[in-house]
């Protein structure tokens, strides 16, 4: 089965009833972790985008918490899984804002990590990546928020 796309879809929802609309997005959550999330978000998490971002990090410093540090090789792992999520939360709000914040504070997280990030070239170009994702993203945002976020990441560039 092709899906259709996302102009088909539309067209033919306009046309539902809100019942019909209803049991659609409840059929829709059952099926992958990933919609429910996404529901949840916009039911929940949309009207309050301060909110949604502080239960993030506080995820974030418990995912920080249960990394296992025997070998950089699990902390590899875990920090990777980590920005995954982070960027999937991301998607969820579709907020400029929220993806730099999110993301200078993942970033905050990985610079003040023991063992420290720069014994292992893997974990420390991930680490520069992301800054410099930060730093081309810092130009869509208003200029108030562009000097706030970029203090933030001068002071996570310096060494």
């Amino acid at each position: 089965m092709k899906a259709s796309t996302i102009a088909q879809l539309k067209k033919e929802l306009q046309h539902r009833s809100p019942d019909e609309l209803l049991n659609l997005c409840l059929r829709l959550g059952r099926f992958k972790k990933e919609n429910k999330e996404l529901l949840t978000y916009l039911l929940f998490e949309a009207g309050n985008e301060s909110g949604y971002i502080e239960s993030v990090k506080e995820e974030v410093d418990e995912w920080f918490g249960e990394i296992n540090t025997n070998s950089f090789f699990y902390i590899k792992k875990s920090v990777r899984k980590i920005l995954r999520n982070i960027k999937k939360y991301i998607r969820y709000s579709g907020n400029k804002e929220t993806e730099v914040e999110l993301l200078l504070y993942f970033c905050q997280k990985l610079r003040n990590f023991r063992p420290s990030i720069q014994n292992n070239t893997a974990l420390f170009n991930l680490y520069q990546r992301q800054l410099t994702f930060i730093s081309k993203k810092l130009d869509a945002l208003h200029e108030d928020l562009q000097y706030d976020f970029g203090q933030a990441l001068e002071d996570l560039k310096e060494p």
